[in-house]
């Protein structure tokens, strides 16, 4: 089987997002080969290269979501009414108005003929939010197909103007109507990055039209390519979300203006129920990501629970002896940022010292960016206040209570023993995803107390304490009564080990897509139909052993092309990082 792996800042990129499962998954899959189409996000990302591939990436090809360039498209008449009257669709969607074009009948020109399987619009007929937004998308990726790109269009004054009109058009919800020039020029720049994956060459016979499922490694602008390729060649799209881009929206923007936060909230929500709605099959990461699938328009049909495969292997060692170095230590693993609320991990801490005098605190791991960073300094001046009569000097082991440290220090060689150095394990977030350090402490075998977030019920069960967030008391309740019970929390050790080993393995995340994989493509019907001399169809023209994985030319040729907007690399994929072709070949 040959999967084109689509991804946004991820795989196969050294810094990406998603670079861990994605190659395990694609190493446990040898049997199947993989083209990898990835979008980059900042100039640094493409500097520092891609991780080792293995011999079963056929291709790669990337382009970038970062740089503002024009793409030299001059467009007509015809073409710049085309895009004025789809993009004009698409803003309206977003703005709530309900005087588009196909409300008014006329609907968006793409090429003569309705553009998501819905017939032509009759005058004064209604069509749904989710199919005026999907005909203006499709309708600019056909014109964009047709023209050779539309980054400029959709960089110029004419879209400014365009999304202007649509949030003064009648029916347009508040926050739009109340939108400035300067939230009009920051939401038409991010739809202009979001929607650049419309002017990509990947769509073609030679592109993702040759692979047989498409895969979507996340949402958001990852999900285009797949959308795309299945409207204009049929390839069945799987979309995969370890966290879901509109909640991500709500997290990371909430000092955005109330215009651009309403416009980006609503591109993203159509775009997500879109390919939910086009995908053969959606997976999330949790249960919790899943419920946001389903409000974004998810069919539960189509929805399966996929957990994050997490490699066991480093954290054997510690998880098959349970014996801790310190019974009165408790331990805190992550990126240090306000989401993890280490300030309410504190003042519990000081409420464990008064009933637990010779308890320790280590906190360990880095601090994510110049937020982060910060927020690390706050936290240590907290410790210093709280303790201030253990601590003289610098905030070390030796001199206060409360430790912070780096995974990869030398006095800390791996994330394994920061577990294997305290009994209690502690999660004292107010947002969560998955969370990976609950999982990695339970292949350790260690007691957990873990705030009720995110997916962190889903993920303990019955193995440790949950309590609510921002509640010091109860989080200092729950650690002195593990701390206080050794035979308890050795129990729960166990049994949380047992529960991930089951449930959160690479090798149970690799069965399970191949599993989707093989029942993808067995309800699909074949696209590739060869006719024989009379125009009928030919069976068994394309026998199955065309995609066995066997090399019959010398592994050490390969075509590497620049052109474009990215890299194209065919053949088996060897360097980490692109070859530079000839000349004459750029």
């Amino acid at each position: 089987m040959r999967i084109g792996l689509l991804t946004e800042g991820g795989y196969p990129y050294v810094s990406g997002d998603a670079r861990l499962w994605c190659d395990r998954l694609v190493r446990g899959l040898g049997q199947h080969e993989f083209d990898v189409y990835a979008l980059s996000r900042s100039q640094r990302q493409e500097d520092e290269g891609w991780i080792p591939l293995p011999p079963n990436v056929r291709r790669v090809r990337t382009a970038p979501l970062w740089p503002a360039e024009d793409d030299d498209v001059v467009l007509g008449r015809r073409a710049r009414r085309r895009f004025t009257e789809c993009f004009g669709e698409l803003a309206a969607v977003l703005c709530g108005a309900s005087g588009g074009p196909s409300a008014s009948g006329s609907g968006p020109v793409s090429g003569g003929g309705p553009v998501s399987g819905g017939g032509p619009v009759s005058g004064g007929t209604s069509i749904p939010e989710a199919d005026r937004f999907a005909n203006a998308l499709y309708g600019l990726a056909e014109l964009a197909r047709e023209e050779g790109g539309l980054s400029g269009a959709l960089r110029s004054e004419a879209a400014v103007r365009t999304l202007e009109r649509a949030c003064r058009a009648p029916g347009a919800q508040r926050a739009a109507r109340e939108a400035r020039v300067p939230d009009l020029l920051t939401v038409a720049a991010y739809l202009e990055r979001a929607l650049r994956p419309l002017s990509l060459d990947w769509y073609e016979d030679n592109g993702l039209g040759a692979v047989d499922l498409c895969h979507a490694a996340s949402g958001g602008p990852a999900v285009l390519p797949g959308l795309l390729a299945r409207h204009f060649t049929g390839v069945p799209l799987l979309v995969t979300e370890y966290g879901v881009r509109l909640r991500t929206h709500y997290l990371t923007a909430p000092e955005a203006p109330p215009a651009v936060r309403s416009l980006l909230a609503a591109f993203h929500g159509r775009l997500a129920a879109e390919a939910y709605a086009r995908a053969e099959t959606v997976t999330a990461g949790n249960t919790h990501a899943r419920r946001w699938q389903e409000r974004c328009g998810a069919d539960r049909e189509k929805l399966r629970t996929v957990y994050p495969g997490m490699d066991a292997r480093p954290f054997a060692e510690v998880g098959e002896s349970p014996e801790c170095a310190d019974p009165d230590t408790l331990v805190w693993v992550g990126r240090v940022e306000p989401a993890k609320d280490l300030v309410s991990l504190l003042h519990a801490f000081a409420e464990v010292r008064k009933r637990q005098p010779r308890t320790r605190l280590r906190i360990v791991g880095a601090p994510a960016g110049a937020e982060g960073a910060a927020y690390l300094g706050h936290c240590r001046t907290l410790a210093a206040q709280l303790f201030p009569d253990e601590a003289d000097g610098p905030h070390t082991a030796g001199d206060n209570p409360v430790s912070f440290e780096e995974i990869g220090g030398p006095d800390l060689p791996a994330a394994a023993d920061a577990y294997a150095s305290g009994a209690v394990t502690v999660l004292s977030s107010v947002v969560e995803g998955f969370p990976i350090s609950l999982v990695e402490a339970m292949l350790c075998g260690r007691a957990t107390v873990s705030t009720d977030v995110g997916a962190v019920v889903e993920v303990i069960g019955g193995t440790g304490l949950v309590v609510p967030p921002r509640n010091p008391r109860a989080l200092a309740e729950a650690c002195v009564t593990l701390l206080r019970d050794p035979e308890r929390r050795e129990r729960l050790g166990a049994a949380a080990r047992a529960r991930a080993l089951e449930l959160f393995t690479v090798e149970q995340n690799i069965e399970a897509f191949h599993g989707i994989y093989l029942e993808i493509v067995s309800r699909t019907p074949i696209r590739r139909v060869v006719l024989d001399e009379a125009g009928e169809p030919l069976p068994f023209a394309y026998p199955a052993e065309a995609h066995v994985p066997v090399r019959w030319a010398d592994p050490a040729t390969r075509l590497v092309a620049r052109g474009g907007p990215g890299w194209a690399t065919d053949g088996p994929v060897r360097a980490a990082t692109p070859v530079p072709a000839p000349e004459g070949a750029r």
